[in-house]
């Protein structure tokens, strides 16, 4: 159990080191305002919480910096969330700012919680089951190649560029999209194959021409995959900081946001609230030397999806814990009016 002089003395390295990413000594400590102890007693309290795994010594000064352990302590029980209601009033003004689109939402959230803090924001979009088709679109270039695009209702815009067989012929392609759009409007996307293997099915095989080139155009065109959904904001912002002038320790995080799946199976752990994981305790390498935080939002009072924010561990946890949960009501917010509208 820590005494309060030694709560105090840790609050006020990690306070110091979160703005100036330099090693604290007992000397600047004594100096604070709010600290009534000389350098020496500072000093020797200094050793005991180092003794304890708080705090670390590095190599190139005499000065100490936090350990995880140390991050983890003043996260559980130390941080005060900052008051930020001017980062709250531009929250609320630009996502109240005419954004008409789930996507719109989504992208502009990850926009303004990167901006705001200078660390790297993701967030993960919903499920797929709710999400769901509203226009398939089948556009021709040329006479040999097309562009099949789909839209969902949160917004969501896929486009793919194909070859179109010789074996089917304009006219099958524009029933094959009026059927599609006539049958599956509205249909969750993780239906879309059974529909499609069912009813469509039979539907083709009545009106088009040469069903089987048809149809195996189709699955490639439209439903090869149901790709993930994150939306990224500040992706270099990591760039910035002092810790990461390690090329290795770059690659190694930018090959990560490169992995959808890998980065959606780490978010979909969120659990409601604020979650914070910190150095080791995350489970994927390329993050072993940041701080991950994340809070969940939703959407008539159902889980959607998750908000996150990767930094170094010297991050600046009142500030984004606060800025966390204000983005999390204020999208649930936004959303559930969407959703009303739509």
């Amino acid at each position: 159990m820590l005494t309060e002089r030694q709560l105090l003395i840790l609050q006020v390295i990690i306070d110091d080191f979160i703005e100036s990413a330099q090693p604290v000594g007992s000397r600047s400590i004594a100096k604070k305002g709010n600290i009534q102890h000389s350098s020496a007693t500072v000093r020797n309290e200094m050793a005991d919480l180092e003794d304890m795994g708080f705090l670390e010594k590095t190599h190139s000064s005499s000065g100490r910096i936090p350990s995880e352990k140390g991050y983890r302590h003043y996260v559980d029980h130390l941080v005060t969330p900052r008051d930020i209601e001017s980062n709250v009033r531009i929250i609320r003004s630009i996502m109240q700012d005419g954004l008409f689109e789930f996507e719109q939402i989504v992208q502009s959230s990850a926009e303004i919680l990167s901006e705001i803090t200078n660390y790297t924001s993701i967030i993960l979009g919903p499920e797929v089951f709710e999400t769901k088709l509203k226009q398939l679109q089948i556009v021709s270039l040329t006479p040999n190649t097309a562009v099949a695009i789909l839209v969902t209702n949160t917004g969501h815009v896929e486009h793919r560029s194909f070859s179109v067989p010789e074996a089917i012929d304009s006219s099958d392609l524009e029933k094959m999209v009026n059927i599609l759009n006539d049958r599956l409007y509205g249909v969750p996307i993780f239906k879309l194959h059974e529909k499609l293997n069912t009813e469509i099915v039979n539907l083709m095989d009545k009106y088009l021409t040469d069903f089987d080139a048809s149809y195996d155009y189709l699955k490639a065109a439209f439903f090869s995959e149901n790709p993930v959904k994150l939306y990224f904001g500040g992706k270099t912002n990591l760039l910035m900081q002092p810790e990461f002038n390690d090329i290795d320790k770059v690659r190694s995080f930018y090959s990560m946001i490169e992995e959808k799946d890998e980065i959606a199976s780490l978010l979909k752990d969120a659990t409601d609230g604020i979650k914070v994981t910190i150095g080791h305790e995350n489970k994927v390498d390329a993050i072993k030397d940041c701080s991950l935080i994340t809070a969940t939002y939703e959407m008539n009072e159902e889980q959607m999806g998750t908000i996150a924010l990767i930094g170094p561990t010297r991050m600046e946890y009142k500030k984004v814990i606060a800025l966390l949960n204000a983005l999390s009501t204020e999208m649930s917010d936004v959303l559930y009016k969407w959703y009303q509208n739509n």
